[in-house]
């Protein structure tokens, strides 16, 4: 099987993966999950990290085809629409993203948004391919954590997004809206079925206990082996019913509030007004 080449880059500030991944025969390339750098605190952003990106790109002489998103991410705001402005590679999200849309713009007063998913160039869908170089990146569908989450596999790897951690830290939390755990569990047995070589990358790591480096690849047979939630073994039922408790203990992510309105809207900002200022939303939730 081929081995498409694969550089991760983390983002200590959100605990995220972003991939550059490349063909070796042809330099065509794409970058998976990228990061656009934001300072809750002072609400400030910045392209340091997607700059990083990008020179590493112009360094080894790459050719960007794409920018992937593995789904609308609630942790961090995403890079890609100022990756495909920079660039001109498409910007691609699974195909379910309007489901997404529909949900949370409402939410945000974001009523002249379109729900389509049309601030994408590329909306794949379950079994679609993409080409690079002589390679071939195919889209699973695993939804579970969002409805709209895809995995990409790219010769011998494969990349979660959120559907999967490192083995000693386990599986995502499916407690947003249009997440299910049973749905999830289907997902990951459609990723643990492919070969037990596949390179898994994951889109986040946290240090458990007895961990003290950050990692990002795994396989499926080390998942089949050792991931604490879905090893070979634990029953569907089980997996649900230990997923459902673990979410009820969970707060939202830190940056939900700010990500979600940007990445729905394909990572563009809000449009600024009559004097240059850009606003975020803030809904109120009042008890």
């Amino acid at each position: 099987m081929s081995m498409p080449d694969v550089t991760p880059f983390f983002d200590t500030a959100t605990n995220t993966w972003t991939y550059l991944v490349s063909d070796p025969d042809t330099g065509e390339a794409a970058i998976i999950d990228a990061v656009l750098d934001y300072e809750p605190k002072g609400a400030v952003v910045s392209h340091a990290g997607l700059e990083r990106l990008l020179a590493t790109v112009k360094q080894r002489r790459l050719s960007l085809k794409w920018v992937l998103e593995t789904h609308a991410h609630a942790d961090h705001l995403a890079g890609g629409h100022w990756l495909r402005d920079r660039t001109g590679a498409p910007l691609v999200i699974g195909a379910r993203i309007a489901d997404v849309q529909q949900v949370f713009a409402p939410r945000f007063g974001m009523d002249d948004l379109p729900t389509d998913g049309r601030q994408f160039d590329v909306l794949v869908e379950d079994g679609a391919t993409l080409p690079l170089g002589n390679l071939s990146i195919r889209v699973l569908h695993t939804p579970g954590h969002t409805p709209a989450c895809v995995t990409y596999v790219i010769g011998d790897a494969a990349f979660v997004g959120d559907t999967l951690f490192m083995p000693d830290y386990g599986t995502a939390r499916c407690d947003f809206p249009g997440g299910d755990a049973a749905t999830l569990h289907a997902s990951i047995g459609r990723i643990l079925a492919l070969p037990d070589a596949t390179r898994i990358f994951v889109g986040h790591d946290y240090l458990p206990a007895g961990r003290s480096e950050y990692a990002c690849e795994t396989t499926v047979a080390d998942q089949k082996a050792r991931n604490i939630h879905v090893h070979a073994g634990i029953a569907a039922d089980d997996f649900v019913a230990m997923r459902r408790k673990r979410d009820a203990t969970l707060a939202p992510p830190t940056l939900i509030l700010p990500s979600l309105q940007v990445n729905i809207a394909a990572g563009d900002l809000p449009p600024p007004d009559a004097k240059g200022r850009r606003f975020l939303r803030l809904p109120l939730s009042i008890q």
